[in-house]
């Protein structure tokens, strides 16, 4: 059965949320792991045919505990990864796009192949205090992590990707 590995970072709960989401209802399609940035390495990036990459917006950019996460598994799997599928979700404070963009220059360097556009929920935090808060993602919005969580899984069944 092929494997899904959706990778994360949460500080405020927001892309946590979103990655369980997408976690639900894609084990339901196939063999799918949830994991914390932290905790992934190479060898989970190896043994898994597909990825979620989901982490919040800090600063205009990826978190930086998905980043070094990028940064500690990048060579070791260079060329490995070749053709296999992802997606990516980014809980953003106001825009996102820079975050997506740099996990997609990551993801173009691995040789994966986006499956579809970076899906961006964003909370609108634009003061200290909301960006601190502990985040509540809308059931509409956590819906769309869900059919994307559904979509990728269905499609590494399949054989489609």
């Amino acid at each position: 059965m092929a494997q899904l590995l959706i990778v994360y970072h949460s500080r405020t709960g927001g892309s946590r949320r979103m990655a369980e989401a997408a976690f639900d209802a894609a084990r339901a399609e196939t063999d799918t792991i949830l994991k914390r940035a932290e905790d992934t390495g190479p060898e989970d990036l190896l043994a898994a045919d597909g990825y979620v990459f989901c982490a919040p917006e800090n600063l205009a950019a990826l978190s930086g505990q998905m980043k070094e996460f990028f940064d500690r598994c990048y060579y070791p799997v260079l060329g490995r990864l070749n053709g296999r599928p992802y997606a990516q979700m980014v809980c953003a404070g106001s825009d996102g796009e820079n975050a997506a963009r740099q996990c997609a220059r990551i993801a173009t360097g691995w040789r994966l192949k986006e499956v579809q556009p970076p899906l961006i929920l964003c909370t609108h935090a634009q003061t200290p205090e909301a960006i601190l808060a502990e985040k509540v993602i809308p059931e509409e919005e956590l819906e769309a992590c869900r059919e994307l969580g559904q979509a990728l899984g269905a499609g590494l069944a399949m054989g489609v990707f």
